[in-house]
């Protein structure tokens, strides 16, 4: 293949826009707002859970102190009755005195133990509450820090996004300007080759693989056309011959 030695030295700031814009999407792909919202997301999902469980706890003990509740209330309701019953003075059989006011104390006694319950579930609800409430304004803290970074990330993108169309243009026009035999094998061995297409020769050296021609090597360049598209035997790329190639 044949192109002018202007064209292939125009290759040359094809290959530096195409190095800039894969410079430009691994600064954005790293970006370190992306590991900061990772762990923010983490830290979010964690807390939801949390808070989700303090909150289902909270509602389970509600329940729980209701029932409770109501079983004291129907405990208490039955005692007055008794004691309506003991005090009306409508029992006289000594019997029925006795274990009526047995029952009085046996109903005492496990209202006593119900109203235990309701305080021991009123400060376990009292506790998911806190939890809950706590867990809350950690959530709002950290969705809070998460918008930031969103935002930050979003900022930082927008201004490579703006800056990877200005060298995508850029690159555009100059590879407009460029043979299309000699631009269809510059994209080819570029995919091929990482990213690198064609490099200058430096000092008899590849800018592509950076290994040094052999004398042979050599001397087949320095016999070749001006206009000759030569290419490295290690590597492949096109090898672009400039002032600075040594030859």
């Amino acid at each position: 293949m044949n192109a002018a030695p202007a064209d292939q030295i125009r290759l040359l700031d094809v290959q530096d826009l195409d190095v800039r814009l894969q410079q430009l999407a691994h600064k954005k792909k790293s970006l370190p707002e992306h590991a900061e919202l990772e762990s923010l997301t983490k830290d979010l999902t964690q807390l939801r859970d949390l808070h989700v469980a303090a909150t289902t706890e909270e509602s389970d003990c509600a329940r729980e102190q209701t029932k409770a509740e109501q079983d004291v209330d129907q405990v208490r309701q039955r005692a007055a009755r008794d004691q309506q019953r003991l005090d009306s003075g409508a029992i006289t059989s000594p019997k029925d005195l006795e274990n009526l006011q047995r029952e009085i104390a046996s109903l005492a006694k496990r209202q006593g133990d119900l109203e235990d319950v309701v305080l021991e579930v009123m400060e376990r609800r009292e506790s998911a509450q806190e939890r809950a409430s706590e867990l809350a304004g950690r959530l709002a803290s950290v969705q809070a820090k998460i918008d930031d970074a969103t935002a930050r990330r979003d900022q930082a993108a927008g201004e490579l996004d703006a800056e990877a169309a200005k060298v995508t243009k850029e690159r555009e026009t100059v590879a407009a300007s460029l043979p299309a035999d000699l631009l269809k094998l510059y994209d080819r061995l570029r995919e091929k080759s990482g990213g690198i297409g064609a490099a200058k020769l430096q000092q008899r050296r590849c800018g592509g693989c950076r290994l040094e021609l052999d004398v042979t090597e050599v001397n087949e360049i320095r016999a070749a056309a001006a206009d000759a598209v030569v290419r490295c035997e290690n590597c492949s790329r096109i090898l672009v011959r400039t002032s600075e190639s040594g030859i």
